[in-house]
């Protein structure tokens, strides 16, 4: 038989037993199920603290078997699962999508709910440890002590973005290309020629960002929304990443800041000979 344990920092401990079942998101208790008994006697519901709007209501869905814990996602929010395993290759690294299920694997499995948590003037990742044990005893009944939950279930809020067809948006698609179309392998971010040749045949002409410095300051905007102010790693000094630029462009696309359906949409206007915004056109 197995045990779950979710923890983290500002969360009520909870544990689930074989045959439990966890909902975990900003207002979680609309889930419930109301019309099956016995269901909802093994469903349990976790409000998680200072949730960002834009964390959808139930982001996650925590189920315990005889064997096996599957997590399953329900969050639009970027998300990435995480553990280490005594395996070939070690540790995996999962990005999580509406629809997912993965098994999590025993020990300690992490959460990482990209600019889930309201953290003052921004958002901070929120971290959310899973640690699955298998037991010789009858599993442990869930036990959670929840916070006052979102009675009016608020609708979820829209995560944040760049405006689409902006100078900073053309920049962040450039900068995040490689994630975006699957060459993450490739040997260094692009530099500022780069996003600005980059822009330049997407578009037509390309702003101010012949000049490196405008490319530069573009890129220090696009890191705060993609961090937050509290990670933004030009201004950090404690943990300093070795290579900024690597780390925007990598975060721009774990956060979807810019999406594959926005590199789509640049290609398919450069493809019609506007390069511009179809609306404006």
């Amino acid at each position: 038989m197995l045990r779950v344990m979710l923890r983290g920092r500002g969360i009520p401990t909870v544990v689930l037993g074989t045959g439990d079942t966890l909902l975990f998101g900003r207002a979680p208790d609309s889930a419930l199920p109301d019309s099956d008994l016995e269901a909802s006697l093994r469903t349990t519901a976790l409000t998680l603290p200072r949730s960002a709007p834009h964390v959808s209501r139930v982001v996650g869905e925590l189920t315990v078997g005889e064997e096996v814990a599957r997590l399953r996602w329900h969050g639009s929010t970027g998300a990435q699962l995480s553990s280490l395993f005594d395996a070939p290759g070690g540790a995996r690294r999962v990005a999580l999508a509406p629809g997912m299920a993965a098994l999590l694997d025993e020990g300690e499995n992490h959460l990482l709910l990209l600019h889930g948590r309201e953290e003052g003037d921004g958002f901070g990742d929120l971290v959310l440890v899973l640690d699955v044990q298998e037991v010789r005893e009858s599993a442990a009944p869930s036990q959670v002590t929840p916070p006052t939950p979102d009675s009016d279930g608020a609708p979820t809020a829209d995560a944040p973005r760049l405006e689409r067809w902006s100078r900073e948006w053309y920049v962040a698609l450039a900068l995040a290309e490689p994630w975006l179309t699957g060459s993450d392998d490739y040997p260094r971010p692009p530099s500022n020629r780069e996003i600005y040749e980059s822009v330049l045949t997407w578009r037509g002409h390309a702003w101010n960002l012949v000049r490196a410095q405008r490319v530069d300051d573009a890129i220090r905007s696009i890191a705060r929304l993609a961090f937050g102010p509290a990670d933004d790693p030009f201004v950090v000094t404690e943990g300093r990443v070795q290579n900024v630029r690597f780390a925007v462009g990598r975060r721009v696309a774990e956060t979807r800041l810019v999406t594959t359906d926005d590199l789509e949409a640049v290609l398919a206007a450069q493809a019609a000979g506007t390069g511009l915004n179809p609306e404006q056109v």
